[in-house]
């Protein structure tokens, strides 16, 4: 049986992809901050823990070792999106974004590395945002744009291990974290919601099963910027203030 560590798995995209891939008979080893959800508690084996936390992580590390599991798949899903002007979001939220989307991603890869089994894949979750900075979410553009660039150079590094590493880039998705945010940037409203996390999971699966891209995106929205952005790199600031300025 194969094994995948996931992050976030309590809600939105990483407890998505934790039911699909339940469903293809793998072995799922789900990591988060908050408690497991019902209805995955006696499914997979869950550790409450905090990503940005190095010593929590190096516990589930040497929990694992201990019962000789390997790992086939890391999923990093975990992530937080704060949304509003720069001076109007609270300093520690800023901080907050850049330690959970991008230094809890670091921990992982860094700790769970000796896990991974060769052939096996490491898949980041990264954003359109990452694409060009997005006003109103300018420190979670800031960190998923990290994201990428450790994933492209990850990619390179990692092929000597037969380790493959990529990234799904994906718009705003139909999560607790977009649907119950404080404040709805313009960028929200305007290119809309409608991605789900079952569809971004698909797109986990396929990446970890067949994948060879080093970015994989989701729907149409997402396909097509990155395909004008290619085209015409100029026109990258213009959509990016089309899309966020009344």
């Amino acid at each position: 049986m194969k094994t995948i560590l996931i992050t976030g798995v309590s809600s939105g995209i990483g407890r998505a992809t934790a039911k699909l891939f339940l469903e293809n008979n793998w072995r799922v080893v789900g990591l988060d901050i908050s408690p497991s959800p019902s209805d995955l508690k006696d499914k997979i084996l869950f550790f409450q823990c905090n990503v940005v936390n190095r010593g929590e992580v190096l516990k589930v590390f040497k929990a694992l070792r201990r019962e000789n599991i390997f790992i086939d798949a890391l999923f990093s899903s975990a992530g937080i999106l704060r949304m509003g002007k720069f001076e109007e979001i609270d300093l520690k939220e800023h901080i907050a974004e850049i330690d959970i989307n991008f230094k809890g991603v670091v921990n992982c890869i860094f700790i769970f590395k000796p896990l991974l089994k060769r052939g096996s894949a490491i898949v980041n979750m990264s954003s359109l945002s990452a694409l060009y900075g997005t006003p109103e979410l300018a420190v979670y553009s800031a960190t998923k744009s990290a994201v990428k660039s450790l994933t492209e150079s990850l990619n390179i590094e990692f092929e000597k291990y037969g380790v493959y590493v990529c990234d799904v880039i994906v718009d705003y998705v139909k999560t607790p974290m977009v649907l119950n945010a404080k404040n709805i940037a313009t960028s929200v409203r305007r290119l809309g919601v409608t991605i789900t996390p079952e569809k971004v999971a698909n797109t986990v699966f396929y990446a970890v099963d067949k994948g060879k891209r080093v970015h994989h995106y989701v729907g149409l929205k997402a396909k097509a910027l990155n395909f004008l952005a290619k085209l015409f790199p100029f026109m990258s600031r213009f959509l990016a203030r089309l899309l966020a300025f009344k």
